[in-house]
C-alpha cells in the first residue's frame, strides 16, 4: 500500500509496520495499516461482523458504518491516529486503531502519551488468536509514537476481549465505571508479556508446521499424465506410503473424460473437488506456479510443497519471483515448503505421508531431519536407511522462502514421536531465534546441527540474511552453549543422531571398553583420550570369546557403578585355515541388547569390523533376545576345544593410565581438563530412559566422537536444569541512570551511523559507572613530559606505545616495564625512540605498574548475526595464532562467567599451572558479568575491548580499554512476533 497525496510526507506510510504473522491454528495473515484505500475493504468487513461484535465494539446497536464512519477509521495521520487491519486473501478479518488522548479523555498530540484503543474481529476468525496478534503489533506501534499507556472500555460481557487484555502479560490496572470495564494498560514490556508473546509464537508456529505434515488430504498439483515426471513420481510415492487421508491428482491438461489416474481421482483444478484440500504438492512449471497458487488460496488449501525449480537458484529474476511467490501465498493464508524443495515426509502411523521424491519412504522412528539441501537431504536418507534408523519427520526445504530450520525446532519442541532433531543448516536467517529456540528444545531433546557454508560467508540463494562477521569456531561456541550438538559432516550428524535416539543419555564421562581385539580396544582408549573422555583400560576378552562372554561382560561393565558408558568392540572370528569369518552377526546383537536390556541403563556402542548382519541387527525394535542354548563363538561355530582360551577368564589389555582415569564424573570437565569444574553438577533432571537400539560403528573414531557428543549434552542438560543468574549487580558501583545519559552525549543528537570510538578518558568514565576501573594512563609526548606524568601517577611506572601498529605488541620492543626512578624513565624513553620512531608517531604513554598476574582479555561485541557475544582468552601473540579464545552470548549468567574462564586450552595458567599462584578467578568473572551487563543495558555500546586485564592473586587490574558507541543495531527478535520478508 502507498501513502495518498493529502498524506504529508512528515506522516508518510509506515510500511515497516506490514507484518506477516502466525495466527493461533497455523494459518498465516498479514497486518499492515490502514489506509484512505481501505473504504470498501472496511465496509465489506463490518458487513460480515455479527450484531452482538458490533454491539460489543460500540456499546450499542450499530447496524451500518455511516460515510463519516468510514473516512473516520481510513483517514489517519500514523502518529495520534493509528488502525492497523489483519488480511488475509486481501480481505479485512479484524482492525484495531488507537486515539491519542490526554489526562481528560480528549484527543490529543504528543507529549501526551496515553491513547484509547479498540478492537474489532469477524465472528468467523473469532478464536485464531488474532485479536493477540494485533495488540502486539499495535502496542509496538505505540511505543515508537511515544504512547507508553492504552486505556479501552469493555463490556462487561465481553468476555473474550477482556481475556485478550487480561492475558496479554502487560502491567494492568482495572476498575469499572458506569456499567463498563475500564482497563489501563501500560505498554513497557515485562518480562511476563514477552514470555506470553514467545509462547504464542512456539504454539502457532509448530502448528503451522503440523498442518503442512499431517494433512488429511493432498493435491497433486501438475501430474503428469505418463508415468516419469516429478508429480506423478510424487503421487506414486504417497501410494507406496500408504497416506491415510485422500489423494488428488490435478493437471489442466486431463482430457475431460478422465476419472482417476493410478487409483485416485483426476481433476482439472481445485475447483472440481468437492471436498477441502489441505495440502497442495506443486509440480508444474515456475511460470506456472502463481496460477496454482491462486487455485490453491482460493479454494482452502492450507499449505504448500513447492518443487518446482527456477527460482533464486537462477540469479535475481528468479529470486524477486521467489519473493513474489511467498508474498502470494501468505496473502491467502498458506506456508511454503521450498520451492525448488525435495519435499516432505511423516512416518506417523496416523498419516504415512511420503510426498516427496524419495522412492521409499524411511521406516518409522524417532528422529525429526530438517535440511535446506535436496542433495544432503537424499544422502541422509541413504544412510539413515542403510544403518536400520527410521525418521518421525523429513522436510528438505530447497530454497527455504518460507518454512525455516526455526519452524522445524518449534514443531520438533512439541513432537511427541521425535526423540532428535537433527539440521542441515547453510545460514540462520534470525540466528538469536535460532538459539533462543535451540536452547528450549535442547532442554527436553537432543539437537544436532551440521552448518554448511561456514567458511564461504554465503548464504542461500534469495535471502537477506544477515552476514556474521565473527569466525565459525565462535558460532560453535555459541551454538554450544545453547545446548546444540555441532558437528563438522553429516556423517558425524547420523553417527549422534543414532546414539542418542537409541540410546540413553551418559551420567558422566567413565567409558567402559571390551571387545575380542586388543588392538582395536586400544584404539578405542586412544580415542576416547583424544575427545577428553575418562576410559577404562580396555577388556579383552580375547578372539575366541563367545557372544555368551561378550553378554557377561557387557552385562558386569553396566553393573559397574565405575563406568558411565560402554563401547563394544568386535572383530570376526578367524578359522583354523587363517581366514575370517563374518559369521552370524544376529547372534552377538542378540547377546548385546539382551545385556543391555536386563541392565542399569547407560549406553552402548558397538565398533564392528566386517561383521555381517550385527549393525542391521542391533538396529532392530526389539531389545530383548532368547540366549542360545549352546555356546558359540563370533562365527556361530562351536566353542574352542578343551584346552584353548575360552574367554571365561578374560585377559585385560595393557593400556596407559590417563590422566583422571578413575575421576568420578562430575569432576570431569567437558574437554577432559582435570581443573576444578565452574559449578558443581546438579543431579539429572530426570531418570535415564531404558536402552533401545544399539548403535554400530566401522570404525572407533567414529562411536567414541558420538559417545563424547552424547557426554558433553547430558552435561549441559544436568546444569540447564538449574541454570544461572545473571546477577543485577545493584550497587553503588553500577549506575545505569548515568551511564544511559553520559552515551546520549557522546553520541549527539544526530549520531553518526558508523558510530564513534571514545577517547582513552571517555571510555574510563563510561566503564566506571558498571564498576570497571581502567588504570590512567598519561600522554609522554617527550622525556620531560614522560618524567612529570611518572612523577604524577608514582613510580614504578611502564612506558608504552600506542601507535596502532604497536598496540599490545610487547615483543616488539615497544612496551617498558618497572621503571623504578626518573633515569630508568629516560633511558627507556630514548631506547624506545630510537628504535621504533619518532614520538609522533609512538604515541607513549605513561602509566603506573600493576601487581604481577596473568595477562588476560575480555572483549564484547555486536555481531549483525549472532548478537552480542563475550569473549575471552590469555593475552599475547600464541593464543591469537592458536584462537584460543571462548565465547558466550550476552547476557551471561554466573555460570557463563565462570565456564566461559575454563574453556580455553589455557585455562590451566589461571589455575597454578606449574607450581605457579592460582589467580583470583572469582574477580575475573565478576569483570565479566559487569562487562555483559553494560552491553545488555546499552545497545548503543557496539564494541568494548579490555587489553590487558591482569590477574593478580588478589585482584586484578584493567589496563586498557576501548569502546566504540553507534546508533543500536535493530533487535528483530524483541519486537511484536512476525515471519521475514525476504
Amino acid at each position: 500500500m502507498e501513502p495518498t497525496p493529502e498524506l504529508s510526507p512528515h506522516h508518510a506510510y509506515p510500511d515497516h509496520w506490514e507484518a506477516d504473522v502466525v495466527l493461533r491454528d497455523g494459518g498465516t495473515a498479514r497486518i499492515r495499516p490502514i489506509t484512505t484505500e481501505d473504504a470498501e475493504r472496511l465496509v465489506s468487513f463490518y458487513e460480515q461482523v455479527s450484531d452482538e461484535s458490533k454491539y460489543y465494539r460500540f456499546f450499542a446497536p450499530y447496524p451500518r458504518l455511516s460515510d463519516r464512519d468510514v473516512h473516520r477509521f481510513t483517514h489517519h495521520d500514523y502518529v495520534d491516529r493509528v488502525g492497523l487491519a489483519v488480511t488475509i486473501g486481501g480481505e479485512f478479518i479484524g482492525t484495531v486503531r488507537f486515539d491519542r488522548i490526554n489526562e481528560q479523555g480528549r484527543p490529543a498530540s504528543a507529549p501526551a502519551d496515553e491513547a484509547e484503543v479498540a478492537f474489532l474481529v469477524q465472528d468467523a476468525h473469532q478464536g485464531r488468536g488474532v485479536a493477540s496478534a494485533l495488540l502486539e503489533h499495535i502496542a509496538a506501534v505505540a511505543r515508537e509514537r511515544g504512547i507508553r499507556r492504552f486505556a479501552a472500555e469493555v463490556l462487561p460481557a465481553n468476555n473474550k476481549m477482556i481475556k485478550v487484555f487480561r492475558d496479554a502479560g502487560y502491567t494492568q490496572q482495572r476498575s469499572f465505571e458506569d456499567g463498563s470495564v475500564h482497563l489501563t494498560l501500560d505498554l513497557e514490556p515485562t518480562e511476563k508479556s514477552l514470555a506470553v508473546q514467545r509462547g504464542r509464537e512456539q504454539r502457532a508456529e509448530a502448528r503451522s508446521v503440523q498442518r503442512l505434515l499431517a494433512p488429511g488430504s493432498v493435491a497433486v498439483i501438475g501430474t503428469g499424465r505418463t508415468p516419469g515426471g516429478v508429480g506423478r513420481t510424487v503421487l506414486r510415492n504417497l501410494l507406496a506410503a500408504g497416506f491415510t487421508g485422500r489423494t488428488y491428482a490435478v493437471n489442466r491438461a486431463f482430457d475431460e473424460g478422465l476419472a482417476t489416474l493410478d487409483g485416485v481421482p483426476a481433476h482439472r483444478s481445485l475447483g472440481e473437488i468437492d471436498e477441502q484440500v489441505d495440502l497442495a504438492v506443486i509440480a508444474v512449471p515456475a511460470h506456472r506456479v502463481p496460477e496454482a497458487v491462486a487455485d490453491c488460496g482460493e479454494h482452502g488449501v492450507q499449505g504448500l510443497v513447492v518443487l518446482s525449480a527456477g527460482y533464486a537458484e537462477r540469479g535475481s529474476a528468479g529470486r524477486e519471483l521467489q519473493r513474489e511467490l511467498v508474498r502470494q501465498a501468505r496473502s491467502y493464508g498458506m506456508r511454503i515448503i521450498g520451492p525448488n524443495a525435495f519435499g516432505i515426509i511423516n512416518t506417523a502411523e496416523s498419516v504415512r505421508l511420503n510426498a516427496s521424491l524419495a522412492p521409499e519412504s524411511p521406516a518409522r522412528g524417532r528422529i525429526g531431519l530438517f535440511t535446506q539441501s535436496g542433495a544432503i537431504g537424499i544422502a541422509l536418507l541413504s544412510g539413515l536407511h542403510r544403518r536400520g534408523a527410521g525418521l518421525s519427520s523429513f522436510i528438505s526445504a530447497g530454497n527455504r522462502a518460507d518454512v525455516s530450520g526455526n519452524d522445524f525446532l518449534q514443531y520438533s519442541f512439541e513432537d511427541q514421536d521425535t526423540d532428535v532433531a537433527l539440521l542441515y543448516l547453510e545460514s540462520l536467517g534470525n540466528p538469536r531465534k535460532f538459539t533462543r529456540l535451540a536452547r528450549r528444545t535442547a532442554a527436553v531433546k537432543p539437537v544436532v546441527v551440521v552448518k554448511g557454508a561456514r567458511h564461504s560467508g554465503t548464504n542461500p540463494p534469495g535471502h537477506a540474511v544477515p552476514v556474521s562477521r565473527i569466525p565459525d569456531a565462535t558460532v560453535s561456541a555459541l551454538m554450544r552453549q545453547a545446548g546444540v550438538i555441532r558437528v563438522d559432516t553429516v556423517t558425524e550428524m547420523v553417527d549422534a543422531g543414532l546414539l542418542l535416539a537409541g540410546q540413553p543419555l551418559p551420567a558422566g564421562p567413565r567409558v567402559a571398553i571390551l571387545g575380542n581385539s586388543e588392538s582395536l580396544g586400544l584404539l578405542t582408549y586412544d580415542a576416547c583420550l583424544a575427545e577428553g573422555l575418562r576410559p577404562r583400560p580396555p577388556r579383552d576378552l580375547t578372539t575366541a570369546a563367545s557372544p555368551q562372554d561378550f553378554r557377561d561382560a557387557l552385562a558386569e561393565a553396566l553393573a559397574d557403578g565405575t563406568c558411565d558408558a560402554v563401547i563394544v568392540t568386535a572383530i570376526p572370528w578367524v578359522g583354523e585355515n587363517g581366514e575370517a569369518e563374518t559369521g552370524d552377526g544376529e547372534v552377538l546383537a542378540a547377546a548385546l541388547r539382551g545385556a543391555a536390556a536386563g541392565g542399569p541403563a547407560k549406553p552402548v556402542a558397538v565398533v564392528h569390523v566386517e561383521i555381517g548382519g550385527l549393525a542391521e541387527a542391533l538396529a532392530a525394535a526389539s531389545s530383548t533376545a532368547a540366549p542360545r542354548t549352546r555356546p558359540t563363538t563370533l562365527a556361530g561355530r562351536p566353542a574352542a576345544a578343551p584346552g584353548a582360551p575360552t574367554g571365561a577368564a578374560p585377559a585385560t589389555a595393557t593400556a596407559p593410565t590417563g590422566p583422571g582415569t578413575e575421576a568420578p564424573p562430575e569432576t570431569a570437565g567437558a574437554a577432559g581438563t582435570t581443573e576444578p569444574a565452574a559449578t558443581a553438577e546438579p543431579e539429572a533432571a530426570e531418570p535415564p530412559a531404558r536402552p533401545g537400539r544399539i548403535p554400530a560403528y566401522p570404525a572407533a573414531e567414529r562411536a567414541v566422537r558420538a559417545m563424547a557428543e552424547a557426554v558433553k549434552y547430558a552435561q549441559w542438560r544436568r546444569q540447564a536444569a538449574t541454570p544461572g543468574k545473571v546477577p543485577e549487580f545493584l550497587d553503588e558501583t553500577t549506575d545505569e541512570p548515568g551511564a544511559a545519559a553520559l552515551i546520549d552525549t557522546l553520541l549527539g543528537p544526530a549520531p553518526d551511523p558508523r558510530g564513534r570510538p571514545l577517547t582513552h578518558d571517555e571510555a574510563r568514565e563510561l566503564l566506571s559507572r558498571y564498576g570497571i576501573p581502567v588504570r590512567p594512563t598519561l600522554p609522554a609526548p617527550d622525556p620531560e613530559t614522560a618524567v612529570a606524568a611518572a612523577a604524577r601517577l608514582g613510580y614504578p611506572v611502564a612506558l608504552k606505545t600506542t601507535a596502532p601498529h604497536l598496540r599490545h605488541r610487547a615483543d616488539l620492543g615497544g612496551v617498558r616495564l618497572d621503571l623504578a626512578d626518573e633515569d630508568a624513565l629516560r633511558r627507556a624513553y630514548a631506547e624506545v625512540t630510537e628504535l621504533l620512531g619518532k614520538p609522533a608517531e609512538l604515541l607513549p604513554v605513561v602509566q603506573s605498574m600493576a601487581p604481577r598476574g596473568v595477562d588476560t582479555v575480555v572483549r564484547a561485541s555486536i555481531d549483525a548475526a549472532a548478537g552480542a557475544v563475550l569473549s575471552f582468552g590469555l593475552a599475547g601473540a600464541p593464543s591469537e595464532l592458536l584462537g584460543d579464545t571462548a565465547h558466550r552470548l550476552v547476557p551471561a549468567t554466573d555460570r557463563d562467567a565462570a565456564e566461559l574462564i575454563r574453556s580455553i586450552k589455557a585455562a590451566p595458567v589461571l589455575f597454578g599451572w606449574r607450581g605457579s599462584a592460582p589467580v583470583d578467578t572469582p574477580a575475573l568473572e565478576e569483570l565479566l558479568l559487569r562487562l555483559s551487563r553494560l552491553v545488555d543495558d546499552h545497545p548503543e555500546v557496539v564494541s568494548v575491548a579490555l587489553e590487558p586485564v591482569v590477574v593478580a592473586p588478589q585482584g586484578l587490574t584493567v589496563l586498557g580499554a576501548t569502546v566504540r558507541l553507534a546508533p543500536p543495531p535493530p533487535r528483530g527478535d524483541l519486537g511484536p512476533r512476525r515471519l521475514p520478508n525476504y
